[in-house]
């Protein structure tokens, strides 16, 4: 593991893929930046982070056969991963919100981009943006937002965080390798926020309705059972998580 560490960036992920575009990158080389500037999240959303309090950083990994119809098995084990390491630190009623966000009770802790590059239908290697809420005390305008310390009551020290997560999320990683598909996705399903309890969902033409989440396709679409008792799968950009 190769660990580069930078004062000031706009993106850990951006860094990372053009970094790949000069020279061979070692597997699981991680970036780390103290203050990033235009952090990004999924469908074009921004990432806030206050410098020395919060984990902004992105891991490369390499992968030799994966085919891209397993794609969403990244996705589900990199989620795990950031699951399972704060579990072991203490952080309570952890849960993971579909697609990728890791949730402390009913607020998001930390959030995941994950971007991947592909050659001939194989999935060649995966840049994984990670977000991390550590030691923020308060958040401005972002009342559905906490921290370890918030949910914990206790600081951490940042490179024992970082080295916590990152080794999990590769921990994962190797299972996907292993090709242990049906596992992790059965796993990712157990841990999703609010399954089999009604929430409140928004579809594109602004339609609100009732669903209880009841898992994830194999492409990782959530399966959402509605009042009628009828199971439907939804992308991301089709649907909208009320609660």
């Amino acid at each position: 593991m190769k660990i580069i560490k930078l004062n000031a960036i706009d993106s850990t992920n951006t860094y990372l893929i053009n970094l790949g575009k000069k020279e061979t990158l070692l597997d699981k080389t991680i970036v780390v930046v103290e203050r990033q500037n235009k952090g990004r999240g999924q469908l074009g959303a921004t990432w806030q982070s206050k410098p020395m309090q919060s984990l902004t950083f992105s891991v490369f990994k390499r992968f030799e056969s994966l085919p891209v119809s397993k794609l969403s098995s990244i996705a589900f084990a990199v989620s795990l991963g950031v699951h399972r390491a704060l579990k072991e630190m203490l952080v309570p009623n952890m849960t993971i919100k579909w697609p990728n966000d890791i949730m402390s009770y009913s607020n998001k802790v930390a959030g995941v981009l994950i971007e991947n590059q592909l050659k001939q239908n194989k999935i060649v290697s995966s840049v994984i943006g990670i977000g991390l809420n550590v030691n923020e005390e308060s958040f401005d305008n972002l009342p559905q937002a906490t921290s370890i310390l918030m949910s914990t009551g206790k600081k951490h020290h940042l490179d024992e965080v970082l080295q916590l997560v990152s080794n999990s999320i590769l921990n994962e990683l190797e299972r996907v390798e292993k090709e242990e598909y049906q596992k992790i996705k059965k796993e990712y399903e157990d841990a999703l926020f609010r399954k089999n309890i009604i929430s409140v969902f928004e579809d594109t033409k602004g339609n609100r309705f009732n669903g209880k989440i009841k898992g994830v396709s194999e492409a990782g679409e959530l399966l959402l059972e509605n009042d009628q008792e009828i199971l439907k799968k939804y992308q991301l950009k089709e649907i909208k998580y009320l609660f």
